[in-house]
C-alpha cells in the first residue's frame, strides 16, 4: 500500500508541476496577482508529494519489500541498514528520484525565501523549475519508474554493488545531486529575466546566494566522491579524469565563474549577458551530467543505466531545455546593455580573466570528454583521451589563474593600479621564492614542475592573506583599530578570504601528488616491505566474517626507524551473493602525508600481494575543497542575503497591478 501510495504521489506531483509551469507564467503575462501566486502553492505541493514518494520508496527498501522489481535487483535482506537507505540512490531508478526531490526541494526554497522578489519575477522563475520538474518526473514516470512491483515476490534480492557499499556513498550523491539541481535556480532566474528583459544589480544580488549555494554543494559533492575514489577502489589515485568525474566538474568550473561574473553585475551593472549566458550553461552542463550517467554512451563505476531508450528521452529533454532557453537567449540578449564602463586593469578585468580562463578550462574538458564519444558515433576510430590531454591543456590555464587570483583582489574598480598591487605583495614574493628553494632543495632530482606547483600554491596563500591585511589596514594603524576593522567586515569578504586560501592548500596538495612513491611485493606472513623510511610487516592475515561478506584481514607491523609507529589492517572483501571481491585500504595520516595500503589477491603458497603509497600532502586536497566550501558557507551567511534591501526597491519599480476582484 506504501509502495502504491508513492507512486500515485509520483503522478500527482507531475500535475502539480504542469499546473505549476503554466498558470504563474500567464499570470505574469497578464500581472494577475492570484495566479502568480500558484506557483508558490505548487512549489510547496510538490515537495510535499516528491518528499511523501522519497519516503515511500526508502520504506520499501528498510523493510526489505522484495515485490518492487528496484528493490529486488538493489538489495539484500542481509545487507546492513545503512546501505538499503543509500541503496535507494545507488541505482538509475532511485537515483532520478532523488534528482527530482532536489529539484523540489529547491523550488520550494525559493517559494519560501522570495518576500523581496517581485511577484512577477518570483512567478516566472517558479515557472521554469515547474517545466524542468515536469520533463523528469515525465521521464521517471515512463522510463524509470521505481515504483514497478512483480509478482509473486522473490525470495530475496540481489544486492547492492559491493563498490558502492561504503559510508561515503551515503553522502556523496545527496550532496552532488544538490549542486546540480541547485544551479537550476540560476538557470530560472536566467529564463526569467530574459523573458522580462531585464537584468540589474539587484537581480545579480537575489540571484548570488542560490548560486553560492549550489557552488558550495557541488564542492563538497565532488570532494567526498574523489575521497571515496582514494580510499575505496584500492589504486592510490584521487582523481582520473572518469567521464563521470568530468560532468561534475564541468558545471563546477563554470558555476566559480558565475559566481564571481555576478559580483560585477551587482557592482558595475555590467556583464549582464555573459551571466546570464553562464547560468544557462551551468545548469546545461548539469544536465549533460545527467545524460552521460544514464543514456549508456559509456560505461564506468559511477554510471547507472544503459538503455538506449532512456538515453533518447534525456536527450530530447537536453535538445528542449538547453536549446530552448539559448534561442531565448539569442533574441533576448543584444537588449541587456551594460551600463558601467572599466579599464581592463581593474577589479572587473580580473574577474573577466577568471571567467575567460575558467570557462577555457572547462572547454577544454568538455572536448576531452566528449569528443571520443562524438568520434565513435559518427563510427570514426575508438580513442582513449585519459589524463595526458588534461594534465597538459587544463593545467596550463590554471596557472594565470592562481596568479590572477592572488592580484586581482587587491585592484580598485573601475580603473586599478597594477603596479601599485604588485608592489603590495612583496611578502608573497618572499613567501613564493623560499617555498621553491627549499622544495628543491628537499626534492632534488624530483619533478621541477611540482616545485613551482607548491610555489604558486605559496604565492596564491601569501597574496590572500596580504590582501586581508590591507582591508583591515594591519601595521598600518594601530592593533585595536585593525581588530575593529575585521570585525566590521562583511561575511562576503571572510568567505573570499577563505574560500582563495582553500584553494591554495588544494593546489599545494595537487602539486605535492607528484613526489608520491608506490612499492609492490609479494609477502608472506612476517615479510616486510620498504617505503619513505617506513618499514611494513605483515604480520598474519585472518579470515573474519561481515554482515553480507567474508574479509581477509591482514596486520601489518609500521615502524620507523626501528621504534613502533602503528598497527594497519587492509581487507580483501568477498560478497557470495554477487560472486565479487573488493579492497578496504588501511590509511594512516598525519595531515603533512598518507601511509596508504591495500591488501591484494594471494596465491595458492599463501603468499599476499601489498601495494603500498607513500603520498605527501595528499590530504590538503580534500582539506582545501572543505574550506572553499566553508568559505561559500560564510559568504552566503552575509546580512546582504537575506535583508534584500536593494531588491525592495526594483520591487517598488515594478509592482503588478491586482486583477479586477482582487
Amino acid at each position: 500500500m506504501i509502495t502504491e501510495l508513492g507512486h500515485f504521489a509520483l503522478i500527482l506531483a507531475l500535475f502539480v508541476a504542469m499546473i505549476q509551469s503554466t498558470v504563474p507564467m500567464i499570470g505574469a503575462a497578464r500581472r494577475h496577482l492570484g495566479w502568480m501566486a500558484v506557483g508558490r502553492s505548487c512549489a510547496l505541493i510538490g515537495f510535499g508529494l516528491t518528499a511523501l514518494s522519497m519516503l515511500a520508496l526508502m520504506h520499501a527498501y528498510v523493510t526489505s519489500d522484495f515485490t518492487v522489481i528496484n528493490v529486488i535487483a538493489n538489495s539484500h535482506t542481509d545487507k546492513p541498514l545503512l546501505y538499503k537507505i543509500t541503496g535507494v540512490w545507488g541505482n538509475h531508478e532511485g537515483s532520478m528520484l532523488l534528482w527530482v526531490f532536489m529539484l523540489s526541494l529547491c523550488a520550494a526554497a525559493v517559494a519560501l525565501f522570495s518576500d523581496n522578489l517581485p511577484p512577477a519575477l518570483r512567478a516566472r522563475v517558479l515557472a521554469v523549475q515547474g517545466m524542468i520538474a515536469t520533463g523528469f518526473l515525465l521521464f521517471i514516470l515512463l522510463t524509470s519508474n521505481p515504483f514497478l512491483r512483480t509478482f509473486p515476490p522473490a525470495p530475496n534480492g540481489n544486492g547492492l554493488n559491493p563498490v558502492l557499499q561504503d559510508p561515503g556513498l551515503a553522502f556523496h550523491p545527496p550532496f552532488l545531486y544538490l549542486g546540480y539541481v541547485g544551479f537550476s535556480v540560476a538557470f530560472a532566474f536566467a529564463v526569467a529575466a530574459l523573458i522580462e528583459g531585464r537584468v540589474d544589480a539587484a537581480w545579480a544580488r537575489w540571484v548570488r546566494p542560490w548560486t553560492l549555494a549550489s557552488w558550495c554543494a557541488l564542492t563538497v559533492g565532488i570532494a567526498m566522491g574523489s575521497w571515496w575514489a582514494y580510499y575505496t577502489l584500492g589504486w592510490g589515485g584521487w582523481w582520473f579524469w572518469d567521464p563521470v568525474e568530468n560532468a561534475s566538474f564541468m558545471p563546477w568550473l563554470v558555476g566559480t565563474a558565475l559566481i564571481h561574473s555576478s559580483i560585477v553585475v551587482e557592482k558595475r551593472d555590467t556583464l549582464k549577458s555573459w551571466t546570464i549566458l553562464l547560468a544557462i550553461i551551468t545548469f546545461s552542463l548539469s544536465l549533460v551530467g545527467t545524460f552521460l550517467v544514464r543514456s549508456g554512451v559509456l560505461t564506468s563505476v559511477h554510471a547507472f543505466a544503459t538503455d538506449p531508450q532512456r538515453g533518447t528521452f534525456i536527450l530530447l529533454l537536453l535538445i528542449v531545455a538547453i536549446g530552448g532557453s539559448l534561442a531565448l537567449y539569442a533574441i533576448r540578449a543584444p537588449a541587456l546593455k551594460g551600463g558601467g564602463l572599466f579599464a581592463p586593469i581593474s577589479r572587473e578585468g580580473a574577474l573577466v580573466l577568471n571567467n575567460v580562463l575558467l570557462s577555457c578550462a572547462c572547454a577544454t574538458v568538455f572536448l576531452g570528454t566528449l569528443y571520443p564519444l562524438f568520434l565513435d558515433a559518427v563510427g570514426g576510430p575508438k580513442l582513449s583521451v585519459g589524463f595526458p590531454f588534461f594534465n597538459r591543456t587544463f593545467a596550463p590555464m590554471m596557472v594565470p589563474m592562481v596568479i590572477a587570483v592572488g592580484v586581482g583582489p587587491m585592484l580598485a574598480w573601475k580603473r586599478g593600479d597594477l603596479l601599485g598591487a604588485l608592489q603590495r605583495l612583496w611578502v608573497a614574493y618572499i613567501a613564493t621564492a623560499l617555498t621553491v628553494l627549499v622544495a628543491f632543495y628537499v626534492t632534488y632530482g624530483g619533478p621541477v614542475l611540482a616545485v613551482l606547483g607548491l610555489g604558486l600554491s605559496a604565492w596564491l596563500f601569501a597574496a590572500v592573506l596580504t590582501e586581508f591585511a590591507e582591508r583591515i589596514r594591519l601595521f598600518r594603524v594601530p592593533l585595536g583599530d585593525s581588530v575593529r576593522r575585521a570585525i566590521h567586515l562583511p561575511r562576503s569578504a571572510y568567505g573570499m578570504t577563505f574560500a582563495h586560501l582553500g584553494l591554495a592548500v588544494s593546489v599545494a596538495g595537487f602539486a605535492a601528488s607528484a613526489y608520491a612513491h608506490e612499492a609492490i611485493e609479494i609477502l608472506k606472513p612476517g615479510g616486510s616491505i620498504a617505503i619513505a623510511g617506513y618499514q611494513l610487516t605483515l604480520e598474519h592475515v585472518d579470515r573474519i566474517p561481515g554482515p553480507n561478506y567474508t574479509a581477509d584481514d591482514a596486520t601489518i607491523r609500521v615502524t620507523n626507524g626501528g621504534e613502533f609507529v602503528t598497527m594497519m589492517h587492509p581487507e580483501r572483501r568477498f560478497f557470495p551473493l554477487q560472486q565479487q571481491t573488493t579492497g578496504e585500504t588501511a590509511i594512516r595520516t598525519n595531515l603533512l602525508a598518507d601511509l596508504y595500503v591495500a591488501l591484494g589477491d594471494s596465491d595458492t603458497a599463501g603468499d599476499w600481494t601489498v601495494r603500498v603509497y607513500w603520498k605527501p600532502l595528499v590530504p590538503w586536497i580534500w582539506m582545501g575543497a572543505i574550506i572553499m566550501a566553508f568559505g561559500g558557507a560564510v559568504s552566503l551567511s552575509d546580512r546582504r542575503w537575506r535583508v534584500g534591501a536593494a531588491a525592495r526597491g526594483s520591487r517598488r519599480e515594478a509592482q503588478p497591478v491586482p486583477a479586477a476582484g482582487e
